[in-house]
């Protein structure tokens, strides 16, 4: 599916042509419309869920509901997309304000639609077993189910994204960015020799039978061929204890032989350091984003409905959620 002929659905193009999402993205691209449909997208979603969330008290509740819930993902959005953009320019990302945007949107499009798609399954116990504590826990882990899927979206398009060097300053792409080296230029490349006359070099016979001639490059090749190229001599390093040797693909950090092309892997610490700062910072921010989202739910709640209490717009501010799912999972 191309990126200019997009789907009715915006998360069908989503989950099926999500590559060609990252590159519209990177190349900015219709940005605009494509955050809008998702805008709606997902506030459509939301409203559906939420309505469910809050029939289990009234139709008056699900209503509210209904429009809390989107209004609680764009206000968080709006409180924490300020810190994103800034992050990546304190670090040197060259990423738009309006990329930014959609790569959040993005994460909450992909959250909300798979909310919206649990709400069978939330009905469906609502209907059979209308207990409140276990109704409140029960979508409390689909919206964390959820919005785990949605912010592993939004981390892969943040790599695609480096990978195309929109987090990383120029500058530093330059310096990481050594010159190619021949593999031969680090490994002596070995003369081409006939098997026969290698090996007659190697018995001090011509391969006619004749006296070797100390001048012929047929006999001298074989001694320009490095022993541990030729794999007759296992790799040594300095301190190496004698007669310990080890294969290619386990030689240790700084051995000569960890430059040829069967050498060791780069280590895990040398893969840490290569990713920017900002990528590192993406993660404090997903916490960030967590943190403010479920301080702001228990703001706007009620979203459920206590059955035991009257309808009410807003509950006073007092506790905090995570005090709130304990004692819920308590009174279980």
């Amino acid at each position: 599916m191309s990126g200019d002929r997009p789907s009715p659905l915006v998360i069908e193009r989503i989950l099926r042509d999500r590559q060609g999402i990252w590159q519209q993205i990177v190349a900015e691209r219709d940005l605009n419309a494509l955050t809008g449909r998702m805008l709606a997208s997902s506030a459509i979603a939301l409203a559906c869920y939420g309505a469910v969330l809050g029939a289990f008290h009234s139709p008056l509740m699900a209503l509210t509901s209904a429009l809390k819930l989107p209004l609680l993902f764009l206000v968080t959005l709006a409180i924490c997309l300020p810190t994103l953009y800034l992050f990546n320019l304190v670090f040197g990302a060259r990423l738009s304000v309006r990329q930014s945007l959609a790569l959040v949107m993005v994460a909450i499009t992909v959250t909300s639609m798979l909310a919206v798609a649990f709400a069978p399954i939330s009905l469906f116990f609502l209907i059979t077993a209308p207990d409140y504590g276990f109704f409140k826990l029960l979508n409390v882990a689909i919206l964390t189910l959820s919005a785990v899927v949605g912010l592993r979206f939004l981390t892969g398009g943040m790599q695609v994204l480096n990978d195309h060097g929109l987090l990383a300053p120029e500058a530093a792409q330059a310096q990481a960015a050594p010159a190619a080296v021949p593999v031969s230029a680090q490994v002596a490349e070995p003369v081409a020799v006939p098997v026969g006359a290698a090996v007659a070099g190697s018995a001090g016979t011509a391969p006619n039978g004749a006296a070797p001639d100390a001048a012929s490059p047929a006999v001298a090749a074989p001694a320009q061929v490095p022993a541990q190229a030729q794999g007759q001599v296992p790799a040594q390093w300095p301190g190496q204890p004698a007669g310990v040797s080890f294969p290619p693909g386990m030689l240790p950090p700084g051995h000569p032989a960890s430059q040829h092309p069967w050498g060791a892997r780069p280590t895990r610490s040398a893969q840490l350091a290569e990713r920017p700062a900002s990528m590192t910072l993406l993660y404090i921010w997903i916490l960030l984003f967590g943190f403010v989202g479920t301080q702001l739910a228990w703001t706007l709640r009620p979203f459920f409905g206590d059955p035991e209490q009257d309808f009410a717009l807003f509950r006073s501010i007092d506790g905090n959620f995570y005090a709130e799912i304990l004692r819920t999972i308590a009174n279980l």
